[in-house]
């Protein structure tokens, strides 16, 4: 629920939409004594940025507690801002930007009540043509009706916009006097077939997900003539935020490390099974319970989507604070989740956002064209690990960005007590390779031979996984039984292991650990090491000994499967002394995609 809808913009926003909005929530507003983290405005770098934005708003909301107003509370002044010259500090406090509001209101604020655009979204709110649609929804779910029969209500313990959530407890079965949770969802506010939608999704991903320790779980769904019932376990030691807030806004770096590796565990589990969540922050996190040791569980799945391995979602979903980019620029995938835990560290580690406006615009403005602020204290007793770990995940191109199993084996997280998921990433990269020319495979064996062992450490990981046989080497049988043993319905909801079709060709062939390595990095994501160059060049010198050969323009363009009209960008990549590549073309070359291409990929 919550599902905020929009439509693409080409202008960028006026100065005019900087007004303060209006918090749209059932919540009241926060005192200034709730709040210890800061508002940090991040540092600009809309000169160099590649991402221009005209995607101005977006948003989502949550109908737990804390409903979908601000990730973290306002009402407090922010920090010195560089982008606020002869002002250190703002006086008064200004109220969360919403992300509960819709987008439409903003539309018709600058443009009216225009005829939408065929393409536009459909309005959520039925302001047009939907006027008569509430009477004629069909609002049966099929769910049980005998909720009273089954539960004892309990008191309310979080609002949100669409709902709210109580207590319970079982009256009979299994679940007698056990303590639960009621997520409670009024059929009156189900206005549009989107909105009822979203109420069956939430439920099909909280039944088809199951197994982790780290996941909320799902017991029922009931409902009656005025509510839909989710009745889920109950978390009784409060949200992350809270237990942020209690801290003075901050955690040390050993304690960051305990969430933050619970949080990567549980959400490399669900984009395994082809699960996005797409509205990470700290109040979808609880504790089980009130000890400092307690386990954390994922909750709200309200605005989470089932994801095909190559699919590409565009509706703009999520909560101001944590949308990743591409969100706004409406084409993203599990990425965006990634890009939500690393603002989530951003503010474990130092207590601010990375990305902070008095508007909803203004925010996305800053995660379009700003960088994240490193510099100010506490950042230079930040250990270096730490600080790369979060700068890996908050890389404002997506391809670039650690998936949760990677993350997992970064330095900074890097311990022999906690297991590595299987990686889904591995999949797609394995089965590219399958599928690549001669050429191209001999390009990335040469790339396999200069990786650090930061990057082994992963694969390595990912290799043993697939449980190799005695002879040390992985068919597809392998990859096949990897995904048997970590599947749930919801993966086969996503289709993931329809993603085995298309790696017939290790039918015939078993691929050892070396080979392995050539067919499972990512190009993109080594480029975001600090190291890449030292990498590429020797990368380079390998593929020089044994894969550079004489290839013509022409060749070349139909390996990357491009027209002449790329054969002028394309003639700097090959030396006119030999006629082979020169280490600029190999470094393109191993992306598979034009330097036309890659500029515009994402505008």
């Amino acid at each position: 629920m919550g599902q905020c809808y929009g439509k693409t913009i080409p202008s960028v926003i006026d100065d005019d939409e900087d007004r303060p909005t209006s918090a749209v929530t059932d919540r009241p507003p926060p005192t200034p004594s709730r709040s210890a983290v800061k508002h940090t405005p991040a540092r600009s770098s809309a000169a160099t940025s590649p991402w221009p934005s005209p995607y101005p708003h977006g948003g989502g909301a949550s109908p737990y507690p804390h409903g979908g107003a601000s990730p973290l509370p306002g009402g407090v002044s922010p920090s010195p801002g560089r982008s606020t010259p002869g002002r250190k500090f703002f006086k008064r406090p200004f109220p969360p930007p919403s992300p509960a509001k819709h987008i439409k209101a903003s539309l018709v604020r600058r443009f009216g009540k225009a005829k939408p655009p065929l393409e536009g979204p459909i309005p959520e709110d039925g302001a047009t043509e939907g006027d008569g649609e509430d009477q004629s929804l069909d609002k049966n779910f099929g769910y049980n009706k005998n909720f009273g029969a089954k539960y004892d209500l309990g008191k309310e313990v979080g609002r949100g916009h669409f709902g709210h959530t109580c207590q319970a407890k079982g009256r009979k079965g299994d679940l007698r006097d056990v303590p639960l949770a009621v997520k409670i969802i009024s059929k009156a506010k189900m206005t549009t077939a989107i909105s009822i939608e979203d109420v069956r999704r939430e439920v099909k991903i909280l039944k088809a997900l199951s197994g982790h320790k780290h996941l909320v779980r799902f017991y029922d769904a009931c409902e009656d003539t005025n509510n839909v019932y989710i009745v889920m376990e109950l978390c009784e030691g409060g949200e992350l935020l809270d237990r942020i807030l209690s801290r003075g806004g901050r955690y040390t770096e050993e304690d960051a490390k305990v969430i933050v590796l619970q949080i990567l565990s549980v959400v490399a589990f669900c984009h395994l099974q082809g699960v996005v969540h797409r509205d990470l922050k700290p109040e979808n996190f609880l504790f089980t319970s009130r000890n400092e040791d307690a386990d954390m569980k994922l909750i709200d799945f309200g605005l989470s989507d089932f994801i095909r391995p190559e699919e590409r979602l565009n509706d703009i979903v999520g909560s101001a604070y944590y949308v990743a980019p591409e969100v706004l620029h409406r084409s993203y995938s599990l990425e965006a989740d990634i890009w939500s835990i690393g603002v989530i560290t951003y503010i474990l580690l130092c207590g601010s956002r990375p990305f902070w406006a008095r508007t909803e615009s203004g925010i996305f403005r800053a995660v379009l064209r700003a960088d994240p602020n490193f510099d100010d204290l506490p950042w230079p007793s930040v250990s270096p690990e730490a600080k790369d770990f979060v700068k890996r995940l908050l890389n404002k191109d997506y391809r670039k960005r650690m998936t949760a199993a990677q993350a997992l084996t970064h330095p900074w997280l890097r311990s022999e007590n906690h297991l590595v998921p299987l990686d889904i990433l591995i999949y797609k990269l394995v089965k590219s390779y399958l599928h690549a020319s001669p050429f191209k495979r001999a390009a990335l064996k040469a790339l396999s031979k200069a990786l650090t062992e930061d990057e082994l450490c992963y694969l390595r990981a990912q290799f043993m996984l697939l449980e190799p046989n005695n002879d040390g080497r992985v068919s597809l049988d392998n990859f096949k039984m990897a995904l048997v043993r970590n599947g749930t319905d919801a993966m086969t909801e996503s289709r993931v292991p329809e993603i085995l079709n298309t790696m017939t060709p290790l039918s015939y062939r078993k691929m050892d650990f070396e080979e392995f390595c050539a067919a499972a990095i990512s190009t993109y994501q080594l480029e975001a090491l600090e190291g890449w160059e030292q990498i590429a060049s020797t990368a380079f010198e390998h593929f020089e000994q044994e894969g550079n050969r004489v290839i013509s323009l022409e060749e070349l363009a139909r390996e990357l499967n491009v027209g002449p009209t790329a054969h002028t960008i394309l003639r700097d990549w090959i030396r006119s002394s030999d006629g082979k590549l020169s280490l600029l073309g190999y470094t393109k070359f191993l992306h598979g995609v034009t330097l036309r291409s890659a500029n515009t990929r994402h505008r």
